[in-house]
């Protein structure tokens, strides 16, 4: 049984590195070369902002997707997709239909605060967050008390938010000056239609 890294409200699951260096820096090669990278586009206060960081949305039909008010349409599964998917629901017992994919090109790009909790998205499922590349901190804040969790997640490594995860606890990927090298984040998600 995995260690739930939650006090309360939510069950996050670190399993840790699931492939070896060389396995892991196999998949950062191929999946740098054979996403469909894309800028993230978001609407903040009325205005079209594009990030540094790049994603891909994929998923096993052309799922639509919203978020920070714009709409993404699922491409079909590539062939590291469908490992990594069998490999972490194999590992975790979980299913999911779809995966978001972010590209950190350096430390100096992350994420802030927010849930996973948009209408499309399973209630209370599982999001299985998979790393390859630099390993970087992640950070829980409970929304009500505001109580911090923090882990390294590590090149090859698995880490799973579900039950009232996104409900009670938001998460972020601090910027750092100290991380050069890039960073493939892979959520994998359930969309409910």
């Amino acid at each position: 049984m995995h260690k739930n890294w939650l006090p309360f409200d939510g069950t996050v699951n670190y399993y840790g590195q699931l492939w070896t260096e060389d396995e892991a820096d196999i998949y950062l090669n191929r999946l740098l070369k054979n996403i469909a990278w894309r800028n993230d586009e978001l609407i903040m206060f009325g205005k079209r902002i594009v990030t540094k960081r790049k994603v891909g949305w994929y998923g096993e039909k052309p799922f639509k997707y919203t978020y920070s008010n714009t709409t993404k349409q699922a491409l079909p599964w590539t062939e590291e997709l469908m490992e990594l998917k069998a490999k972490i629901e194999k590992k975790s017992g979980e299913t999911f239909n779809s995966c978001l994919l972010n590209l950190y090109h350096s430390g100096e790009e992350g994420m802030g605060w927010h849930t996973d909790a948009e209408p499309e998205l399973k209630k209370d499922g599982a999001i299985a967050s998979l790393s390859f590349g630099a390993n970087r901190k992640f950070v829980f804040r409970h929304i009500e008390n505001k109580e911090k969790v923090e882990l390294i997640l590590e090149h090859g490594s698995l880490l799973i938010m579900k039950n009232t995860t996104q409900t009670f606890w938001q998460h972020t990927l601090p910027k750092t000056k100290k991380v050069t090298s890039p960073r493939i984040n892979l959520t994998f998600r359930t969309i409910v239609e």
